[in-house]
């Protein structure tokens, strides 16, 4: 059939159909035609991969009888892609000759340009040219349809009303054209540099799996189509979708069961309960799924037959769960039983999961997290689900902040509760001293945690001594160290800690050392608070021994002075690179690049990790910010300041300390409000600090250059990373990441999202933060850079 021909066949196919003519999505194995709930699908275990479909209650038998690989279906029509590509049918459902079969409508024929993939929508049609990645669409009134003149080629096509969308070869992002150019604009707009592993449309909205695995939706949100559940044990759990006019569905890769939003409500899966599906397909207002256990198919929703609340398994033969494909599957594997599904001629390939990021035994499915979406415009805020998480989940949160802070400025008292006003670093580079503030209530002496400790080193070290400091600490006299701070003077100061002024100092072998020294004074609770850090810095530190930690040089113990000696770390605080009133004006730091803040960021968490999974007991650090995070001389970060630290228990129990402590803008809002304290309290501190290297924002800040109220970097960051706006709050110091850095940032952004989750029962362990943190850097190593002069490590410790 030469093209001219082809052309005036499909314009009279399509003249005989109905005006609205809404077809929804991808090629596959199975079709929905909604106007008269007609479903097709290919026949499995047959030498013919043939069509057969289901209506009024009845089997009709598809001509030609010949083997299909995939096949769309449009409101009142369906189409197939003969196997080879070579040719592409359609078929009006309306319309039967008989009481057996449809008549079939030839469109497309080309043995030399074989078509690799196919899409319907609204009244039009489209397919990729295997080879070429070339777009063809065909349309039945209004000749063939416009396609961007700017791209090359595109993997992947989706159709819905009056626009279609595809995945460009060469970036992975996504174009839009078609007769709705307005809304095929704004749907491209929305996904803008996001790179996309696939792509399903449905009426006016598209939703799809980025590169990292988080779900995306963007277009039209007037039914919630766009809300998918907030649930981070859920959002990036999905490994299939199916859309419609005002609804989505997503398979849970956990279980296999569905999940749908939108539609007001009508698509409830409570139908499909402990039901297990491969895959889904959506039409306008009903949807299928293929049953895994016996590759039968199931259909619900309200435009399904004439009762929406119950399910019915349809009496077709059993489907493909997938195309049969003459490639070996190395990706995913291949489907079981596939030859014999496939009858020899080629394999099913398993459906890759959602690419999660973490091991498999992770207590949550986290990749991390989480995708964002929103309305159709960035105009018109946050929807209205995101908007209600947005002000609900930052409610108590803030609120704590708002009350500490008014404390601080008031002066008015904590009761038992001890925070350390430490929005100025406690440890800083040549920064200013901060005291912080305490309780009114002095604290008994720790004796407990003497004991804590004391067993911990006998446990370590089986038996051979009881004594508190490890081998490892050499003991100072007061006077070495006075004479190595040139008496402590103020030219030597470098910041403050936990329970003292930190001074630099050079010992007389020549070592440069970091000097902590306990405030002195003649209040006893000053002492008491004093003793208490200095025994936990000491104990903790004594123990453990990490790359990514401070080192313990030694110790100072004379009548009432208390004095630790650290490594030097020549660059100082991560806090001083990104809030120091010289670095940001002078808009300049080594750091000033994403890949080494992602660097940055994974040292911390690799050390936080260590004191989680590898101490005995493990550690619960309690004061985890970026002044906290040091950096040596090869830009190294080590995580500091152990004053705080506590031994966590040895089961998965949670602590309930007698009083909370910790930072404002970083301390756990959950373990400040209900006195609980589980390693979960690090990670949201450590999310607070992804967000800082990714804003540039402290934890706590004035909004308007300073002049407004106080907002916390969570509030600010987090609605913007779920509307897909991660681009208006970057460092601006730092600028756009590079094409290689793009998925990288996402995947820290969607990360710090998870960590700072209210609750802590639903934000990742740090196991799972190292690994998609190593992932991030991964991705960006390759990208000329921004710190070409500092040679990176990223191998395992």
């Amino acid at each position: 059939m030469n093209p001219l021909f082809s052309a005036i066949f499909f314009s009279l196919f399509f003249l005989s159909l109905p005006c609205t003519i809404h077809g929804l999505g991808s090629g596959a194995t199975l079709s929905l035609s909604s106007s008269n709930s007609t479903v097709c699908g290919i026949v499995s275990g047959e030498v013919n991969r043939r069509i057969e479909c289901y209506k009024d209650n009845r089997l009709i038998l598809i001509q030609p009888n010949i083997s299909y690989d995939s096949i769309v279906g449009g409101e009142s029509f369906f189409c197939g892609l003969r196997s080879g590509g070579s040719s592409l049918l359609c078929w009006d459902t309306n319309i039967t000759t008989n009481s057996s079969t449809f008549t079939p409508k030839r469109i497309y024929f080309n043995n030399s340009s074989p078509l690799s993939e196919i899409s319907v929508g609204d009244n039009q049609v489209c397919g990729i040219v295997n080879g070429t990645n070339e777009v063809k669409c065909w349309r039945g009134m209004m000749g063939s349809d416009q396609i961007p003149s700017r791209v090359n080629g595109f993997q992947s096509i989706s159709s819905g009303f009056g626009f279609s969308c595809g995945i460009l070869v060469n970036n992975s992002r996504v174009r839009c054209w078609g007769s709705n150019e307005t809304l095929a604009s704004e749907i491209e707009s929305q996904f803008g540099v996001f790179s996309m592993s696939s792509l399903i449309a449905g009426g006016e909205h598209v939703c799809g799996f980025n590169s990292s695995g988080f779900l995306i939706c963007r277009g039209r949100n007037d039914f919630g189509q766009l809300n998918f559940p907030f649930s981070l044990n859920e959002s990036f759990g999905f490994s299939n979708l199916a859309l419609g006019l005002n609804y989505s569905c997503a398979i849970r890769q956990s279980n296999g069961s569905v999940v749908c939003w939108g539609g007001n409500g009508e698509f409830s899966t409570n139908i499909t309960q402990g039901v297990d599906f491969q895959f889904l397909v959506g039409g306008l207002n009903f949807v299928c799924g293929l049953i895994t256990r016996n590759s039968s198919i199931m259909c619900w929703g309200p435009g399904w037959l004439s009762n929406a609340s119950f399910g019915t398994i349809l009496p077709l033969s059993r489907i493909l769960p997938g195309p049969c494909v003459q490639s070996e599957c190395s990706e995913c594997g291949i489907y079981p039983e596939s030859q014999s599904l496939c009858v020899g001629s080629g394999n099913i390939c398993q459906v890759c999961r959602v690419p999660l990021l973490l091991p498999p035994s992770s207590p949550i499915p986290f990749s991390p997290i989480l995708p964002p979406t929103s309305s159709p415009s960035t105009s018109r805020g946050l929807r209205r689900g995101l908007l209600a998480f947005a002000i609900v989940g930052s409610v108590g949160g803030f609120a704590g902040i708002c009350t500490i802070i008014y404390c601080l400025y008031t002066g008015v008292c904590f009761g038992r509760k001890k925070i350390h006003n430490s929005v100025q670093p406690t440890i800083t580079r040549g920064g200013s001293s901060n005291a912080h503030t305490s309780s009114n209530s002095p604290p008994p002496r720790s004796l407990t945690l003497r004991r804590q400790a004391s067993l911990a080193f006998r446990r370590q070290r089986s038996g051979t001594s009881s004594t508190k400091h490890a081998d490892r600490a050499e003991e100072f006299t007061f006077q070495e160290l006075a004479d190595a701070t040139d008496s402590f003077s103020l030219e030597n100061k470098i910041g403050s800690g936990s329970f003292g002024v930190v001074y630099r100092g050079k010992l007389v072998d020549g070592r440069e050392v970091a000097i902590k020294r306990g405030e002195t004074g003649p209040r006893t609770k000053k002492y008491q608070e004093k003793e208490s850090a200095f025994e936990s810095e000491l104990s903790f530190l004594s123990r453990v021994h990490h790359k990514h930690l401070v080192r313990l040089v030694g110790y100072c113990e004379e009548r009432d002075e208390r004095l630790l000696v650290y490594d030097y770390m020549k660059n100082g605080a991560l806090y001083d690179h990104l809030h120091d009133k010289k670095n940001v004006e002078k808009g300049y730091s080594v750091i000033n690049g994403w890949q080494i803040r992602i660097k940055i960021a994974l040292d911390a968490a690799r050390g936080i990790e260590y004191l989680h999974n590898y101490a005995v007991p493990p550690i619960i650090h309690r004061d985890i910010k970026s002044s906290n995070i040091l950096l040596d001389s090869d830009w190294t970060a080590r995580v500091s300041d152990f004053g705080l630290s506590l031994m966590g228990p040895e089961s998965d129990q949670d602590l309930r300390p007698t009083k909370a402590a910790g930072t404002v803008g970083y301390i756990d809002p959950e373990y400040y409000g209900l006195n609980v304290l589980t390693a979960k309290s690090d990670v949201y501190g450590l999310g607070v600090v992804l967000l800082e290297l990714l804003t540039g924002k402290r934890a706590i800040f004035r909004s308007n250059n300073g002049d407004g109220d106080p907002t916390s970097v969570v509030d600010f960051a987090v609605p913007a990373i779920l509307a897909g706006e991660l681009v208006k709050i970057l460092d601006q110091r730092v600028g756009l990441p590079e094409t290689n850095e793009i998925e990288a940032v996402e995947l820290v952004a969607y990360t710090a999202l998870h960590c700072v989750h209210l609750e802590g029962k639903d934000r990742p362990t740090m196991a799972d933060i190292v690994s998609n943190l190593e992932r991030a850097l991964t991705l960006c190593d390759d990208s000329h850079g921004s710190i070409s002069s500092i040679e990176l490590s990223i191998g395992s410790d």
